[in-house]
Order: structure tokens, then C-alpha cells, then sequence
């Protein structure tokens, strides 16, 4: 079977001056369809620069990032944004919403920006709300919005287009406890109920334990895979 994710001998080097930081260091490992992943580590680590690249945001200095077996790397900007509307959906610290939209408008552009006619947008949206329980909020804007509600919009932007893989940067980091814990088990419910596949890049070891298995990262490098 395809891997949802895989990383060959993956590399990624930034000229700081004259010396080269290696932010990752030749890392390895797949990610089956369906499994949830919390990928962990102290800051600095190269955890976000690690998720960067499997979404092809960044590329590598060397190696190789396949999503479904095709290979972000060697192909035209073009091809990888269609390989990340298409396949990827991205969930932020931030909620990364734009003020001026309601929640039906934020999550149906995504669809729109990839001519998806105006009607059909509309009712997929619709559809992502109600499935992360905001049926009854749609006509509001972020503003007017709990931090847990506004994730929750993030969370159907992502899944809207029914992604294959949701990658994920501290989605939790900017909510307490009790609404961080909400949305963990919405992420998981998508992964369960939809078998998508999770990648979530976090310092809370509740979120990591809840997921399949967690790959431990320091200095670049996975030092330790759990299940």
C-alpha cells in the first residue's frame, strides 16, 4: 500500500553566515493512511521546518517527500499547490482566518479558489460546519467568534475539500485546556470516522498520546518512534 507520507533521507539546510545550519538531518519514516502522528520535540528542533516540508511549503536541501507516492520534489509550484489543495488540509496555532468573512465564507474560499462552482461551495461548506458542530454560527465573523470556535472553523476549512492528510502546527497551543481538549477529539474523530490521516506537531503529551504513534525529534533528527 501507498504511503499517505513518506520522507527518504530528507535534508533541509539554511546558510546562516558562513556555517550551515541543519535544521533536519536525513530523516526517514512513513505515514500509512489513516494513522494519526504527533511529532514532538524542544523548540529549535526542527519540528515546523520538518512539517514545511511534507506539505512541499519548503524543499528539501536533499532527499525525497512523496505525498501518495508522488514526489513533491522536481515538479512545477503549479503541481504542488495542486497536490496540497487536493491531498493536504493545514490547521494553525493561528487560526488564520480572514476578519472579514464569516465562517461559511472562510471555509467555502478554499473551494472557490479552485473553481469549484459557487453553489456546490456552498453546500460542502455548509456540510464541514455542521460536521464540527457550527451549524448555528455560520453566518459569523471570527470576531465574533470563541478562540475554540474559531479552531473549529480552521478545522472544517481543512476538511472541506476531504483531504487525505491533515497537517497540523500546535493546533491547540492558543486554547485552554478544556477547549484544546474539544478540538483533539474532533481531529480525532475526522481521523477516525473519515480514516484521515493526522500529522500534528505539538508540546502537549495528552495530544501525543492520543495519536498512533509519536516520532521524537531533537537537533534535526528523530531520535525515538513510539506507538
Amino acid at each position: 500500500m501507498v504511503a499517505a507520507i513518506a520522507c527518504n533521507q530528507v535534508w533541509k539546510l539554511y546558510q546562516v553566515g558562513e556555517d550551515p545550519i541543519e535544521a533536519v538531518r536525513g530523516i526517514t519514516f512513513q505515514i500509512a493512511k489513516g494513522e494519526s502522528i504527533a511529532i514532538m520535540g524542544p523548540s529549535g528542533c526542527g519540528k515546523t521546518t520538518l512539517l514545511n516540508l511534507l506539505s512541499g511549503i519548503d524543499d528539501p536541501t536533499a532527499g525525497v517527500v512523496e505525498v501518495n507516492g508522488k514526489p513533491l520534489q522536481g515538479i512545477s509550484d503549479n503541481e504542488k499547490t495542486m497536490i496540497r489543495s487536493t491531498h493536504l488540509g493545514f490547521i494553525f496555532q493561528q487560526f488564520n482566518l480572514l476578519p472579514v468573512l464569516t465562517a461559511l465564507e472562510n471555509v467555502e474560499l478554499p473551494l472557490l479558489l479552485n473553481n469549484m462552482d459557487a453553489t456546490e461551495a456552498r453546500l460542502k461548506a455548509k456540510e464541514a460546519l455542521n460536521l464540527v458542530g457550527l451549524s448555528d454560527r455560520i453566518s459569523h465573523r471570527p470576531a465574533e467568534l470563541s478562540g475554540g470556535q474559531q479552531q473549529r472553523v480552521a478545522i472544517a476549512r481543512a476538511f472541506v475539500h476531504q483531504p487525505d492528510v491533515i497537517l497540523c502546527d500546535e493546533p491547540t497551543g492558543n486554547l485552554d485546556s478544556e477547549t484544546g481538549n474539544e478540538i483533539l477529539q474532533l481531529l480525532l474523530q475526522l481521523n477516525r470516522q473519515h480514516d484521515t490521516t493526522l500529522v500534528i506537531v505539538t508540546h502537549d503529551e495528552t495530544i501525543a498520546g492520543a495519536c498512533s504513534r509519536i516520532l521524537r525529534m531533537a537537533d534535526g533528527v528523530v531520535l525515538q518512534e513510539e506507538e
